[in-house]
């Protein structure tokens, strides 16, 4: 039986939270629109961009207590892992093509390894939650997907089994609209993830995506539900994906400009009217914020410029603790034909 939900409206925000989320939105934004120049220069070989959804992952992130929770990214995560502190040199390096997925530290930083399967990042957040349970712990997993993952077997099973199991997990679904060239009318039936709660007994909440503070509330508030009940949650966070899909597709094959002028305003400069009117900022903040911004992605983009690629050996040497006959013939096929090079 499906235990209710406390109303999120009520969770506290103050005006120091709104200055770090939007610092952090800011800074976001502006890795974002740098990741994309660096892909289009040859730095990166591939990389999916977030514009629009800043306020979904930064909210979401300060609403979890990463004392104790686990956060579990698709490849689209960049404003969580700016949210929650992961070091970026490390993050990037999924986007540099390392064969590792990335040098930092899932644990330390409490975000797992970036998931590129659709979908797939659900049932490991419910396997980690699980297990926690079991041990005893508190600890909750955030499960992040999009509204086109939802329509993944892999997400109808791990919702099943946390419910059923009784696995604390949030599953925060960025609806963004689009499921790459798909609009959402034509790959979710009802259009909405959220109301599928229902089905499995536990509860639904749909949030303004583009609200940091409801978003901030709202995970608060399904973070802590979890918690005490160990009854996983769809919290689903309407938004807009305002660009690509990833730098190799072309959204105007599929959406022109004027859709994407009826996405409502955009979640950075909503917060910024915020702060403007209460008196919790002025323009001498918001200034020191954008420098803080373009120095933090400057010290990246030189580390990332000077990095060299991991040596080729590491594929094969770190695949079994015992290498099978097969690997090792692979091994020395490769470093035959590399020595040619």
């Amino acid at each position: 039986m499906t235990t209710p939900m406390p109303d999120p409206s009520g969770a506290p925000v103050d005006d120091d939270l709104l200055r770090r989320a939007y610092a952090l939105m800011v800074v976001t934004r502006a890795l974002d629109t740098s990741a994309v120049t660096w892909q289009r220069q040859g730095l990166l070989p591939a990389y999916p961009p977030l514009r629009g959804q800043e306020a979904a992952q930064v909210g979401s992130v300060l609403g979890a207590d990463l004392t104790s929770d686990l956060l579990f990214p698709t490849y689209r995560e960049l404003g969580v892992a700016v949210a929650a502190d992961v070091d970026l040199v490390g993050y990037f390096g999924n986007h540099l093509g390392h064969w590792n997925g990335g040098l930092y530290d899932p644990v330390a930083s409490r975000l797992a390894p970036i998931q590129a399967v659709v979908g797939g990042s659900v049932l490991h957040a419910v396997g980690w939650a699980l297990g926690r349970a079991l041990d005893g712990e508190n600890g909750v997993a955030v499960a992040y997907l999009g509204d086109g993952a939802s329509s993944q077997g892999d997400v109808h099973e791990a919702m099943n089994f946390a419910a059923v199991l009784e696995a604390p997990v949030v599953f925060f679904v960025q609806n963004n609209r689009w499921a790459l060239s798909v609009p959402l009318h034509r790959q979710v039936a009802g259009e909405s993830v959220a109301a599928r709660a229902g089905g499995y007994g536990i509860p639904g909440l749909v949030v303004d995506g583009d609200d940091v503070a409801a978003v901030y509330r709202a995970m608060r508030t399904a973070v802590e539900h979890a918690r005490a009940t160990r009854q996983p949650v769809v919290l689903e966070a309407m938004t807009y994906r305002r660009g690509p899909h990833a730098t190799s597709d072309d959204p105007g094959r599929y959406r022109s400009l004027a859709d994407e002028a009826t996405a409502g305003a955009d979640p950075i400069d909503r917060l910024r009217d915020r702060l403007t009117a209460s008196g919790a900022a002025d323009e001498s903040w918001f200034a020191d914020v954008d420098t803080d911004a373009t120095g933090r992605i400057d010290a990246l983009h030189a580390v990332l410029v000077a990095s060299s690629p991991r040596p080729g050996a590491d594929l094969f040497e770190h695949v079994f603790v015992h290498p099978t006959p097969q690997l090792t013939a692979q091994h020395a096929r490769w470093r035959e034909e590399s020595d040619r090079v």
